[in-house]
């Protein structure tokens, strides 16, 4: 720790005796977010989520894998290349990092975006959507509040800064677990999950009131298992 420096980095956690354990985590954190991420992918491509409509809908999903597994090197890099031994290195792969995960974050959040066109019945693509959208904002202000303070050579906000990032990551991480989800209920549908366009809705809607209203459903629908 510098002189005058009362917080502790991560960082300087890490370059100490808890360097196993802080690059352990460090490699199983990345490494089941990026199995998140292509879970996605795959369940979306078999119909157990909401299926991809456009190739620019697909090449989003697949820019967010390659940038996630950029912020998976930066990660992993700058855990074993430590502050204490390697600081430019270490600098350099916490860039890699936070920059893959975010942009990676960026094309999601486009791709949820544009399900959510396709997909206006399902209100779990809007709830992602929006906390996606949450993550990149806050992470993009932190990181450049962080920026400023290791510019300017003060630790301890910066410290504070790096443990609030850490902690947001955490949450991002977890998200994953909303947008999964809903394939467990869709496992036991051959057919997957198809684009329903407003008037379709009105008239499934409608047909359902006066199924229900004589004891029976007319349409022959089952509820919708993905919300």
């Amino acid at each position: 720790m510098s002189p005058g420096q009362r917080i502790a980095y991560i960082s300087d956690i890490g370059a100490s005796g808890l360097k196993p354990l802080f690059i352990t985590g460090a490699v199983i954190t990345t490494v089941f977010l990026d199995l998140s991420l292509l879970s996605e992918r795959w369940l979306r491509h078999r119909g157990r989520l909401a299926k991809n409509q456009t190739v620019t809908e697909k090449v989003l999903a697949g820019l967010s894998i390659v940038f996630a597994i950029l912020g998976t090197l930066g990660l992993i890099l700058l855990s074993i290349f430590d502050t204490l031994r390697h600081p430019r290195l270490h600098r350099l792969f916490l860039l890699f990092f936070i920059g893959g995960y975010v942009i990676s974050a960026i094309f999601l959040c486009w791709e949820y975006q544009r399900l959510g066109i396709h997909f206006r019945q399902h209100r779990v693509l809007r709830i992602s959507f929006w906390v996606k959208l949450a993550f990149i904002i806050v992470e993009i202000g932190l990181a450049c509040g962080f920026g400023a303070c290791l510019y300017k050579g003060r630790q301890n906000p910066g410290a504070i800064l790096e443990w609030v990032i850490a902690l947001i990551f955490t949450f991002w991480v977890l998200s994953f677990i909303l947008d999964l989800y809903p394939a467990t209920r869709t496992r036991k549908h051959k057919h997957g999950l198809q684009v329903v366009d407003g008037h379709q809705m009105e008239a499934a809607v409608s047909d359902d009131q006066a199924g229900y209203a004589n004891g029976r459903a007319t349409n022959g629908l089952a509820p919708a298992p993905y919300r």
